[in-house]
């Protein structure tokens, strides 16, 4: 009897936003990897993504999804992680903005790594883009390539052999492109939340650089974000 050849297994970091949702399909639907998804709750203070992610990780079957807690918060330096007020209707300006948190890619990468050794996975997909971004230097493919070096030199199993891939499936791809492939794919975008400063409630701004961008690329699709109808 033939046996069926053992399906590659992945790491995705799933914040809970747009991006990670859709890099969590595609490496589950089009690649067909065995995905385990890792969430972190980093004292952001737009905290209903993580329970976003802990529903998007179940719709698309994940094998295991954990949840990390890191305090960044103590190390401050971002409007994410601090009092300091999050920059709206600035997504033009083209400069690194206030909402980019120290080493955060750097960090996470590193704990997905480790997590990645412990359920033998090899892949580690993360849904950077440097299209439709906000000039975040962790999100550029300079770096994803270092750190994809840096994880085979500096882990067990990457020194026994195992050729860590840092995949980042949506680096090219402008918004309007990345919710397209979504919704092939099946993502149900109400899931997602993407706002950098939610009230209370959870509903979004409408005005931080990650609601315009998400915004903006359901009105180049011609669609409207299911969360609009949530924006004041």
């Amino acid at each position: 009897m033939k046996q069926t050849a053992a399906r590659e297994r992945a790491v995705v970091l799933l914040s809970g936003g747009l991006d990670s949702a859709t890099a969590l399909a595609w490496a589950s639907k089009e690649k067909q990897w065995d995905c385990y998804t890792i969430a972190f709750d980093y004292g952001q203070r737009h905290h209903v993504e993580i329970q976003a992610s802990k529903q998007i990780s179940q719709a698309f079957e994940a094998k295991k999804h954990q949840v990390i807690a890191v305090d960044l918060h103590a190390i401050g330096g971002s409007s994410l992680t601090s009092e300091q007020d999050v920059p709206k209707d600035q997504a033009e300006t083209f400069a690194i903005p206030s909402t980019y948190v120290p080493a955060r890619n750097l960090i996470f990468l590193s704990l997905a790594s480790a997590f990645a050794e412990t359920v033998g996975a090899n892949k580690l997909v993360i849904g950077a883009n440097i299209v439709d971004y906000s000039g975040y230097p962790d999100c550029r493919p300079e770096f994803l390539n270092s750190f994809a070096k840096t994880v085979a030199l500096g882990t067990k199993a990457g020194v026994e052999g195992v050729g860590f891939e840092v995949v980042a499936p949506l680096l090219n791809l402008d918004k309007a492109e990345i919710i397209k492939l979504g919704l092939s794919l099946g993502v149900d975008y109400a899931m997602t939340r993407s706002c950098y400063d939610p009230d209370k409630d959870g509903q979004p701004c409408g005005h931080c650089d990650s609601c315009h961008f998400r915004m903006q690329g359901f009105a180049q699709l011609g669609q409207q974000d299911p969360l609009l109808s949530l924006v004041k």
